[in-house]
């Protein structure tokens, strides 16, 4: 609903506040007659401290006059021929007022905005406690933009009343040097005849006294204003530190959550344009207080009058500085986070921000940032502040960066383009930690002045928890610490401290973001899909979800342990169900042909209903990052007799080689994917065009899938082994090849060629690692699915 439609139904003193706020300068009538075109134009966006903002202000003055004169045009009969010569001397009016200086009227008409909106939300709680005139984000910013509009009102008032002290101090040191003046005159009285002398003192002497007199009030008034003021910068004080509060602990720390759950996934944080636009109306604000507090400071010292006045203004002034200083330091934050997994000898990029740094100029003498990495324990003594040397944990390349002020979007950032972490110094681990569980962080810090070197200001910000690797097969399980803590770390926590153990449905929505972050698709994993995780996590055979949201899920269950039965944890299975979807079977899993998330005896028991030749997809239990084909058919051995099948799993070497559609195509046996959908309606659209003729005498060769066992008389019965399985689900194999040593193009030499002793070391605690893992299932190949 409109505001002023809602300004109109005030009552009592709210509706007196309303009507206060219009006058010459902005008549009620033009806010009545164009209130549509009012409350849609974007008056927030302008900035009235940027003179170069005077255009877009002047653009709104012409189009609110042609408004006007459009809106007297249209008025027709008795009444409507005095309401358009009123509409149209105001417009008259409104353009010789505003014509020198628009802002002004962007600036009354925020302030009217502001003002009603406020009215009306406080009259419509107090009507009703749970309703709300706008959602609560915008009532937050609503309420932050009046704070500032509060703010900037509070200060215009102590500059009055600044310059108004200072004139009065002015006129009485003038009085004071003319009773100087009188007492001298009094003073050369003595060198006078007697009778001279007589005949002057006494109007001297009235005139000291009426003059010593009007000193000693004006000492009194001078003392109260000076009182006065300083109650007033207590005020605007108190209400600067609180709007600072909202900003920076609420809005930019919320911010900073969300970059942080980005990392797994989450929606992007979205831009800092309207953080920085009211960190740098703080940091206005707070300079101006700060400078007026100074000039309050000089004239004390000029006239020094006894009083409480030195001591109120010594804590004002210390209040100002501990304000501004908190300002400076919690805006220095890093925009774009380095990577979270971070591989050694390998380029990274990351971007820090100066969120005041445009305002408070200090782009005019541009300051350098270094990045450093440091470890866990470095980072808690840092916080602490007891940590005085400059300890790192590694050697960064390309770690200095001077920051560049932009002038068009007013941004003051120092981009690293072009780092690389050399090598890497781990600490001692505890227990049952691996390399992979130890976070690092990157230190960015920088120095700088700001008000010619009145301030000076060190600032340290540190990234989000960083896990080092040397090889890509340490990948998976850093993945793992950095989805953990992204997770489930709280706001203001002692570096990197997270829960050891979280609730199974707080785990559900990690593994759910991160899962649709990395389909880049909107079907997440559903309630079916939770439920055989849970399944899995836990070694249970309930279907009950509810069962599940009371029990919690640890670290080790998560990613230390090995599921039971095999040599692979829980994550390390999930995390390679995710890259076989992303990197193979993205659009089929988009599509809703996937079901995967489902058993061996649940395939069987939902395709036994199914007519032959039915069959689904789902994800191998006993391969990480497989996925098999199971399908319903008779039993060649056994008339009669029907039986469910499983292919062995495909795993992404299978789909390099041919995809899932065309490996599915050529199975002639597979007619419907469950429940009845026929195969060439969902695949066909994935299936790669038949090959070209031949060109130049020679025909290109074709890779067909062939399971012997149900290969036609036309099938090609060469190609393919056969494994059969004598329980009631059998398994069909196809050929596979294993590599003991995955082929990799990681070294464990430096850039230079010479051996690299921490890397190694790395490596060596990798294999470890594996080594500790049950030995009766470490070099099983396949098992069955």
């Amino acid at each position: 609903m409109a505001v002023w439609i809602q300004a109109q139904q005030l009552q009592g003193e709210a509706l007196h506040q309303m009507q206060s706020l219009y006058g010459h300068h902005f008549p009620i009538e033009v806010r009545h007659y164009l209130s549509q075109w009012i409350e849609s134009q974007t008056w927030d966006s302008i900035d009235l401290e940027n003179p170069q903002e005077e255009f877009r202000a002047k653009r709104l003055l012409e189009s609110l006059v042609q408004e006007l004169q459009n809106k007297a045009e249209h008025q027709v009969g008795e009444d409507g021929f005095l309401l358009k010569i009123k509409l149209g001397h105001y417009a008259n009016q409104l353009k010789s007022t505003y014509d020198r200086c628009p802002l002004e009227l962007v600036r009354c008409i925020k302030h009217i905005l502001y003002t009603e909106q406020r009215l009306v939300r406080e009259a419509n709680d107090s009507s009703s406690p749970g309703g709300g005139l706008l959602d609560s984000m915008s009532q937050k910013h609503l309420q932050i933009n009046q704070s500032f509009e509060e703010l900037r009102m509070m200060t215009q008032d102590t500059e009055n009343d600044l310059r108004k002290l200072q004139h009065n101090q002015e006129y009485f040191i003038i009085q004071y040097q003319e009773s100087l003046r009188i007492q001298a005159q009094l003073s050369s009285l003595s060198t006078l005849p007697p009778a001279d002398r007589l005949l002057r003192e006494p109007a001297l002497q009235t005139k000291r006294a009426t003059v010593e007199a009007w000193l000693t009030r004006e000492a009194n008034t001078l003392q109260k204003y000076r009182l006065d003021l300083a109650e007033k910068h207590q005020k605007t004080l108190q209400l600067l530190h609180k709007q600072q509060t909202i900003i920076l602990d609420d809005e930019l720390i919320q911010w900073k959550r969300r970059q942080q759950l980005s990392g797994n996934g989450g929606p992007p944080e979205g831009g800092l344009d309207v953080v920085q636009s009211w960190c740098e109306k703080l940091a206005e604000t707070n300079w101006q207080n700060r400078q007026q507090i100074r000039r309050a400071e000089h004239l004390r010292q000029q006239l020094p009058i006894p009083g409480p006045i030195e001591e109120l203004l010594t804590d004002l002034n210390k209040q100002i500085t501990d304000i501004i200083s908190a300002l400076v330091t919690s805006t220095f934050i890093i925009e774009k986070q380095p990577p979270q997994v971070l591989k050694t000898q390998t380029k990274f990029a990351a971007t820090v921000r100066l969120l005041v740094g445009g305002k408070l100029n200090v782009h005019m003498n541009p300051p350098q940032v270094k990045a450093t990495i440091i470890s866990e324990q470095q980072a808690k003594a840092l916080l602490k502040k007891e940590n005085t040397r400059n300890d790192s944990s590694g050697e960064i390349l390309n770690n200095n960066c001077v920051m560049e002020y932009h002038q068009a979007t007013g941004t003051l950032s120092a981009h690293f383009r072009n780092m690389s972490l050399k090598r890497i110094k781990r600490s001692d681990r505890r227990g049952a930690e691996s390399v992979t569980e130890e976070k690092f962080t990157i230190l960015f810090e920088s120095q700088f002045s700001v008000g010619g070197n009145e301030l000076m200001f060190q600032v340290k910000t540190l990234s989000l928890p960083v896990v080092v690797i040397v090889h890509g097969s340490q990948d998976n399980n850093a993945t793992a610490t950095v989805l953990w803590d992204n997770a489930f770390a709280e706001p203001g926590r002692v570096p990197f401290s997270v829960p050891d153990k979280v609730l199974w449905p707080q785990l559900c929505e990690a593994l759910n973001m991160k899962f649709k972050a990395e389909m880049q698709s909107s079907r997440g994993l559903s309630e079916e899909n939770l439920v055989f995780l849970a399944q899995k996590a836990f070694s249970s055979s309930s279907i009950n979800p509810e069962e599940y949201r009371s029990m919690t899920m640890t670290w080790s269950q998560f990613n230390r342990e090995s599921l039971p039965g095999r040599n692979f944890t829980f994550w390390q299975w999930f995390d390679g169900v995710m890259e076989l979807t992303k990197k193979h079977l993205k659009p089929h899993w988009n599509d809703g042909a996937i079901l995967g998330f489902v058993n061996k005896q649940q395939a069987q028991d939902m395709l036994m209903s199914k007519p032959n030749g039915t069959f689904l997809l789902r994800f191998s239990d006993s391969e990480i990052g497989g996925i098999t084909i199971a399908w319903v058919a008779e039993n060649p051995n056994k008339a009669g007799e029907r039986l469910v099948w499983n292919l062995m799993p495909y795993t992404t070497k299978d789909f390099s080689i041919r995809s899932l559609a065309d490996r599915i195509s050529d199975l002639n046996h597979l007619l419907f994917l469950y429940p009845d959908r026929p195969k060439d309606e969902v695949f066909s659209k994935y299936y790669t065009p038949p090959l070209s003729k031949a060109v130049d005498g020679y025909v290109k060769p074709q890779i067909k899938q062939v399971v012997p066992e149900f290969a036609t008389a036309s099938s090609d019965s060469a190609s393919g082994n056969q494994y059969m399985d004598q329980a009631s689900s059998p398994s069909v194999s196809h050929t596979h090849t294993y590599g003991l040593y995955p082929p990799s193009a990681d070294s464990i030499m430096d850039g230079d060629g010479d051996f690299d002793l921490d890397d190694t070391m790395d490596v060596a605690r990798h294999v470890e690692e594996l080594l500790r893992r049950p030995m009766e299932s470490q070099w099983i190949g396949h098992t069955q699915s």
